[in-house]
């Protein structure tokens, strides 16, 4: 089949489309609900995979639902520049984009994104709906909660855990746990808030 479905039409979708693109995907359509195309138009082609064009992680993680209840398989689309180990664990529906690495046996959840230039090192456990940004590196062994954004230009040491439904901000340094539900950054980074 080299047909896919987008579902989202913003910027994130636009590279979505690139990514499908290499992958092979020939006819590439966009679904969006205050848009041309909406998901209730499609709902009963379910022969035709989709995946979702959302950054924000709880907005992804209900749109994903939605078409997994209808009956759709979700594709999972890796750019052809990323390395990813033969031993990594990739979930449904999760993002590659281009010259991301994914070292031995790190195991991403479904839904996530690894955006572009992120580094998941080995054995590292990436959470469901996970948002891991631009040029993010991660050492050996981090843990990342379900839901959890980590900002641009961000890294963590090795063995670190952030928890599930946390932000963590552009270019910050973790070198110590991060609770769930946190905001935080810096250098060191530093819980501001409560995630609410």
């Amino acid at each position: 089949m080299n047909k896919i479905y987008i579902y989202g039409a913003s910027g994130h979708g636009l590279v979505l489309a690139d990514i499908a693109e290499t992958c092979g995907y020939k006819e590439i359509v966009f679904v969006d609900d205050n848009g041309d195309i909406t998901f209730d138009m499609i709902k009963n082609d379910t022969d035709i995979p989709i995946v979702i064009a959302v950054g924000k992680n709880s907005i992804r993680e209900k749109l994903y639902k939605k078409a997994k209840e209808s009956g759709f398989a979700i594709a999972t689309l890796a750019h052809s520049s990323a390395i990813i180990s033969p031993s990594a664990i990739i979930g449904d529906g999760v993002v590659v984009m281009p010259n991301v690495v994914v070292n031995a046996k790190a195991h991403i959840g479904d839904g996530a994104i690894l955006n572009t230039a992120c580094v998941i090192e080995h054995e590292c456990k990436i959470g469901d709906f996970a948002h891991i940004s631009p040029n993010v590196a991660l050492a050996g062994n981090v843990t990342v909660g379900s839901l959890t954004h980590i900002g641009i230009g961000s890294s963590a040491k090795q063995g670190v855990v952030v928890g599930k439904n946390s932000i963590i901000g552009a270019g910050s340094v973790i070198v110590a746990d991060i609770e769930n539900d946190k905001i935080a950054y810096g250098n060191p980074c530093k819980v501001e808030k409560d995630n609410i």
